[in-house]
């Protein structure tokens, strides 16, 4: 058999170096993506010895693209999509238009051409949802309201850069570059943009009429086999195919097409089996995404080109993540909540690399334009980690020493605020419900349904909204801000109830409830035993972790079946 197999050579040296690198990386209390892209750059073409092939690792990384953006979709549901569209989609635009402008001024300056600089600012303006999704799980904020606005603000960058990807060729002509009509004559730009609408509407409209439903059907008759292997092979199956398909058929990217492949097998009530499946295959290839983006990283470019460089540097991590910033506290969102968008946007990725590319084969874009966005992403990608630990440090600063962050923080907004036309029963003895998910909806309808008063706490201004249409007495914000906790009238209330996933912020706010109420009851939830364990601890509240009451309630209803039927007729 032989040795020189480049797929074996590119897997081996790849994942091999990732290791080494990635533990040193580690141990210098770095993230161990540096270590990764390091790996990817000593492989590379651009420095001496072996030199792994790179279209094969990019296709590798391809698959690791396409298994991310999966295991997002079973995170992340249309209703959690929808709850975010109305910051997600204006800020996302606007955010693209304010980055393509700062890129595009950059290389305007540098003398490229209009083309050129419009190729250059859009590359510089899209944040990888994959570098994303490794940051939000790192920080367990990623079922978190923020972490949803966040990955709603990328979907739509995606969803945009398709849109760019497939008018670029026939607008490149008038742009200053080659047409890429193969010599023929080209379509007219209406009938191109008419159709690329009807295509991503015709797929999501599938994945979302039948999807929803032939997609659980099939994952169900493979589970009902038995086999651990089939269920396996049809979860990467499916994300797999379906990414593939949405390509060929579409016209819409493998990522986009494997995201909304998670969300309809998300429909399936064997959707946690099918993260929890295909997680090794997906933190594997993860690794092989990130030595992919090392190896197209020229390190010259640092010497040729530094203050270029420095420059690119800037407006991905400072312009557009300030852009995105001012847009989320314009739509009246907390200032942690647009620091984190912010972090979150501090990067660029694989559509820019696809942009990039594009651009120089149409003659768009000059090769040094390539080089620069990959040495922007190199360094965002690395430095992404650093800007998510600061979000803490700079929010505390801001409040310290900015009189117009606190200004920010402590603004009138009629959703802030109990109406004074509340009932008298929601301001004494009632219940304060943190979070209106799916746990808190199904607290909310057993304390209806018992004549108990409660009040709703939650940080999506929509859904906030929507409870006060209806009747139920709710305030909009972060209950780790004593000020939310207090318009709920925490002081007066019988029960504090936390149904959110993320509890990073619980003890803050449970130090906050005994504080103005030291008499309180608190209930929280969690999905770790052994945080559920400090909580209790720490705080002496009632925890109900997940699993644990999920076992009870099934060992209580096969007593009773067990006992019942040991009863003699």
């Amino acid at each position: 058999m032989p040795h020189s197999v480049s797929l074996i050579n590119t897997i081996a040296a790849g994942l091999g170096l990732a290791l080494v690198f990635g533990f040193l990386a580690a141990k210098l209390r770095l993230p161990a993506l540096v270590g990764y892209l390091l790996a990817g750059v000593i492989i590379g073409p651009f420095t001496p010895g072996f030199v792994a092939d790179a279209s094969i690792a990019a296709q590798l990384a391809e698959i690791g693209v396409m298994l991310l953006m999966f295991g997002v979709g079973l995170h992340f549901s249309l209703d959690d999509l929808l709850a975010v569209r109305k910051i997600a989609l204006p800020g996302a635009l606007a955010q693209i238009a304010v980055a393509t402008l700062l890129g595009g001024g950059l290389a305007m300056w540098w003398g490229w051409s209009p083309g050129a600089a419009l190729v250059f600012g859009l590359a510089l303006s899209v944040a990888s949802t994959v570098v994303l999704l490794r940051a939000l799980e790192s920080l367990g904020i990623l079922d978190s309201f923020t972490g949803r606005i966040a990955i709603g603000w990328l979907v739509v960058e995606d969803l945009a850069m398709v849109l760019v990807l497939v008018l670029m060729p026939p607008l490149a002509g008038a742009l200053g570059g080659t047409p890429d009509n193969g010599g023929g004559p080209a379509d007219p730009l209406w009938q191109t943009l008419g159709l690329t609408l009807l295509q991503v509407g015709g797929f999501v409209a599938l994945m979302l009429v039948v999807g929803r439903r032939v997609f659980p059907w099939i994952l169900w008759q493979v589970t009902r086999t038995g086999s651990r292997e089939l269920f396996t092979l049809c979860v990467v199956a499916a994300a797999v195919s379906i990414a593939f398909a949405s390509a060929a058929l579409f016209g819409v990217s493998f990522a986009l097409g494997a995201f909304f492949a998670g969300m309809v097998m998300r429909e399936s009530q064997f959707s946690h089996r099918a993260a929890q499946e295909s997680l090794p295959l997906r933190d594997a290839f993860a690794v092989l995404f990130f030595v992919s983006v090392g190896m197209l990283f020229d390190p010259s470019v640092l010497i040729d080109r530094p203050l270029q460089v420095l420059a690119v540097v800037l407006v991905i991590v400072l312009g557009k993540s300030l852009a995105a910033c001012a847009l989320v506290l314009v739509f009246r969102y907390p200032l942690a909540t647009a620091l984190t968008v912010s972090a979150s946007l501090a990067q660029i990725g694989e559509f820019s690399f696809i942009l990039a590319g594009l651009g120089v084969s149409l003659g768009l874009l000059p090769v040094e334009g390539q080089s620069l966005v990959l040495a922007g992403a190199l360094i965002s990608i690395a430095t992404n980690p650093l800007w998510f630990s600061l979000i803490a440090p700079m929010q505390k600063w801001l409040h310290a020493h900015s009189s117009f962050a606190r200004k920010l923080e402590s603004r009138s907004d009629p959703l802030a605020e109990l109406p004074m036309t509340t009932e008298a029963k929601y301001l004494s003895k009632q219940v304060v419900l943190v979070g209106y998910g799916r746990v808190g909806r199904r607290i909310a309808a057993e304390l209806e349904a018992n004549d108990i008063p409660y009040v709703v706490a939650e940080q999506n201004r929509e859904l906030v909204e929507k409870l006060r249409e209806a009747g139920i007495a709710a305030v909009w914000g972060d209950a780790a801000d004593p000020a939310v906790l207090i318009q709920a009238h925490i002081a007066r209330a019988r029960v504090l109830v936390v149904a959110t996933p993320d509890t990073l912020n619980v003890r803050q706010m449970i130090e906050t409830a005994r504080t103005l109420n030291p008499a309180i009851q608190t209930v929280i939830r969690s999905h770790n035993e052994q945080e559920a364990t400090l909580l209790k601890q720490e705080t002496a509240v009632t925890v109900f972790l997940g699993e644990q009451e999920l076992a009870q309630a099934m060992a209580r209803d096969v007593v009773q079946r067990a006992v019942s039927m040991a009863v003699p007729a």
